[in-house]
C-alpha cells in the first residue's frame, strides 16, 4: 500500500506516529516560513506542513506543488499550536510534518476546482465530471447513494425477497415511452429492445412460483428529459405474490421508515399518510401534491355564478370551474406588476385564459379591479369560503377542470417556494391511491392505461370494463415524496381473459396483443397467482434524500437534457463496416432549401 491512513482519519491519539498520506492537493498557503498544505481524499482532508528544518529535497519538491496534483506525504504527526485549530475540518486538531514528498502525478490547471465555493456551468462540469466528482458535495451524495442502496438490499433481505437479475436485451413491446433498439447481427432486420422496466419479468416471477422478487434495475427510456429525468435510471423493482395493495404499500412504509432512519435519522411514524386520487386533484390539482405546506385550492364555481362578473359567469354557466388558491401573506409580497408575470406564468405555462385576483385589505374587505362586478355580500360569501385575513392575496382561475388544476398547482409550487412556506429541509411522505384505470384519448378514441396494460381494476368496478370505463378505478398506489413521485405500483390482472379485455380497451386487437405479449397471455393460463408491486426510483430518491434540485448531481456520468455525454462524446456515429455487419444503412437527410 502507498499510504498507510486516509486524509480523514487521524486526530490527536495519533500524535507523534509517523504516517504515510496520499490524496490530491486541496489548497496551498506559502507563509515564508514553510508550507501550509490541504490534502486531499475522499475520507476528508488533512494538513501537511513543511518548514525550514525540512530537508531540502521536501522544500524542492513542495516548490513544484500546485493544485490537484497527487502527491504521497510522510510524516509525523503533530498536535496543532493552540489557537491554530480548525473546527471545519474532521483533523483540525492535528497536522502532518513532512519528512518525505513525492509527486506521484502532475496536474494540468484545472477549468474549475473541486474546493470553489461558486458552481461552473453545468456543461463545463459534465465535460470534467473527473473533476465535478472530486468536489465533496458530489462524493458525499455519492457516498449517500452507496448506502440507500446498501440499506434498501438489507431491508429486503430481512424480509425474505429474493434478488434476481432480468434481461437487459429484450423484445420490442411498444407502449408509453420510446424503447432504446439494439440491432441483431446474427439476426439482421431483427431488433432487441432494452426494458423500460422489469414489469413483465417480475410477473412472469410471480407465475413461476418466486413469491418475493426484488431487483435493483437498469432501466431505459427514449423519452424528453427533465431536471428529475434521464434516459438510463436505476430502478428498485420488487414484487409479491397472494398480496393485495395494503400489503405492498405496507412494505414500502416499512423500507421508508428504515431509510429515514439510517439516511436522515428521522423517526417516520407509520402508516403514512393515504390520498385518493380523485382527493388530491380537487384538493392540489396534481397527482403528486407537495404537503409540506397547505394552499388547497378552493372551489368558488357556485358563487362565481351569482357574480355579474361575465368571465367568472360564463365559465360557471358553461360547466366549467372557478378554483382559487390563497396565498396566505401574499398581498404585500406581490404587486400589480408581481401579479402580471404570475398572470403571464398560468397563461405560457399551462394554457389558462388569465388570473384574477382580491387582496384582503387591512379592514378585511376585498379589493380586486373586478370587485365592481359583485355585491357586498357576495364579496363577504368569497373572504369566507377562502379564509380570508388582513394581507392574504386570492388567485382565481377559471377555466375547464383540465387548466384549473395545473395552473392552480403551478401556482401553488412556485408560490410555496417565493413566499417560503416550508422548510426545503423538511422530509413528507404519502400515497395517493384509487387511481383511474384509463385516460381516453380522443385524438386516437381509445383509452390509455393511466398506469400500465397490466393493472388491475378494483374489484367493485370490474363490471365498468364493459360498459364504463372511465369510471373504473384501479389497484394503484404512487408514493409521494415532497411534491415527486418516487414510485408506482399496482396490483396486477392475473388472469388471461381479464388482460385480454383490458388490451381490447386500449386499441389492441387481438392479433396485436398476441404478437406482442403473447407469452404474458400463454403464461397467465398456468396457474398465475393474485400478485402486485411497485418500482421506485433509486435516482430521485437519492435527490429527495440529498435535498437536491437536479437529478444528475446524484448520478456519476449522466445525460444532458438532449441525452447526450459531454465526457465521452457519446452518442457517436459509427463506422461502415459496423454497420454493414448489423445489415443498417443511414438514411441521408436533405438539408431544408429557405
Amino acid at each position: 500500500m502507498l499510504r498507510t491512513h486516509t486524509c480523514g482519519e487521524l486526530n490527536k491519539s495519533f500524535v507523534n506516529q509517523s504516517v504515510t498520506l496520499c490524496g490530491w492537493i486541496d489548497t496551498i498557503r506559502d507563509l515564508g516560513q514553510g508550507k501550509f498544505i490541504v490534502l486531499r481524499d475522499r475520507y476528508g482532508t488533512t494538513q501537511i506542513v513543511t518548514n525550514p528544518k525540512s530537508s531540502q529535497e521536501v522544500l524542492e519538491t513542495a516548490d513544484l506543488l500546485k493544485s490537484e496534483y497527487v502527491v504521497q506525504a510522510t510524516g509525523t504527526v503533530s498536535e496543532r499550536p493552540s489557537g491554530q485549530e480548525n473546527s471545519e475540518m474532521s483533523t483540525g486538531e492535528i497536522e502532518l510534518v513532512v519528512t518525505d514528498l513525492q509527486i506521484l502525478n502532475k496536474s494540468k490547471l484545472p477549468p474549475f476546482l473541486p474546493n470553489q465555493r461558486e458552481l461552473p456551468n453545468e456543461d463545463l462540469r459534465l465535460k470534467h465530471r473527473y473533476l465535478d466528482l472530486r468536489r465533496p458535495q458530489m462524493q458525499k451524495t455519492m457516498f449517500s447513494r452507496s448506502l440507500i442502496t446498501k440499506s434498501i438490499r438489507d431491508y429486503f433481505e430481512r424480509n425474505d425477497f429474493i434478488d434476481i437479475e432480468t434481461p437487459i436485451l429484450g423484445r420490442s413491446t411498444p407502449e408509453g415511452a420510446r424503447d432504446y433498439l439494439v440491432p441483431s447481427r446474427i439476426q439482421n432486420g431483427s431488433f432487441y429492445a432494452l426494458p423500460q422496466s422489469p414489469q413483465i419479468y417480475k410477473q412472469i416471477m410471480m407465475i413461476a412460483g418466486y413469491d418475493r422478487y426484488v431487483q435493483i434495475a437498469r432501466c431505459f427510456r427514449d423519452e424528453d428529459l427533465r431536471a428529475d429525468r434521464q434516459p438510463e435510471f436505476t430502478q428498485l423493482d420488487m414484487e409479491m405474490s397472494f398480496v393485495d395493495a395494503d400489503d405492498v404499500i405496507g412494505m414500502i412504509d416499512g423500507l421508508m421508515k428504515h431509510l429515514a432512519k439510517n439516511i436522515l435519522g428521522m423517526d417516520l411514524k407509520l402508516p403514512l399518510p393515504r390520498m385518493t386520487y380523485d382527493e388530491a386533484m380537487t384538493r392540489f390539482g396534481h397527482d403528486a401534491p407537495d404537503l409540506r405546506f397547505g394552499m388547497e385550492i378552493v372551489d368558488c364555481t357556485d358563487l362565481a355564478a351569482k357574480s355579474d362578473f361575465r368571465v367568472f359567469k360564463s365559465v360557471a354557466d358553461a360547466g366549467n370551474f372557478v378554483r382559487a388558491i390563497n396565498a396566505k401573506g401574499g398581498a404585500a409580497k406581490y404587486s400589480r406588476k408581481g401579479i402580471d408575470q404570475l398572470t403571464k406564468f398560468v397563461q405560457e405555462d399551462f394554457g389558462a385564459k388569465g388570473l384574477a385576483w382580491f387582496r384582503v385589505e387591512e379592514d378585511g374587505t376585498l379589493f380586486s379591479p373586478i370587485a365592481k362586478n359583485f355585491g357586498p355580500e357576495l364579496l363577504e360569501e368569497f373572504k369566507q369560503r377562502m379564509a380570508g385575513e388582513p394581507g392574504d392575496l386570492f388567485l382565481f382561475v377559471a377555466d375547464t377542470w383540465e387548466v384549473s388544476c395545473k395552473s392552480l398547482y403551478g401556482l401553488r409550487k412556485q408560490l410555496g417556494v417565493e413566499l417560503e412556506l416550508y422548510d426545503p429541509n423538511d422530509m413528507n411522505f404519502s400515497w395517493i391511491v384509487e387511481f383511474p384505470m384509463f385516460a381516453y384519448d380522443e385524438e386516437e378514441d381509445r383509452w390509455d392505461a393511466m398506469h400500465h396494460p397490466f393493472t388491475a381494476p378494483r374489484d367493485e368496478d370490474l363490471e365498468f370494463l364493459g360498459s364504463d370505463p372511465g369510471r373504473a378505478r384501479a389497484k394503484a398506489y404512487d408514493l409521494v415524496i415532497n411534491g415527486y413521485e418516487a414510485g408506482g405500483g399496482t396490483i396486477r390482472i392475473h388472469d388471461s381473459k381479464t388482460q385480454s379485455h383490458v388490451f381490447g380497451l386500449l386499441g389492441l386487437n387481438e392479433a396485436t396483443a398476441r404478437e406482442r405479449f403473447g407469452f404474458l397471455l400463454d403464461a397467465l393460463q398456468y396457474g398465475a397467482p393474485p400478485h402486485g408491486g411497485i418500482a421506485l426510483g433509486i435516482d430521485r430518491i437519492v435527490m429527495l434524500f440529498n435535498n437536491l434540485d437536479n437529478i444528475r448531481d446524484c448520478i456519476t456520468f449522466p445525460k444532458t437534457q438532449r441525452a447526450t455525454d459531454l465526457m465521452t462524446d457519446a452518442p457517436n456515429a459509427v463506422d461502415d463496416v459496423q454497420l454493414g455487419e448489423l445489415g443498417i444503412e443511414i438514411a441521408k437527410q436533405e438539408v431544408a432549401r429557405s
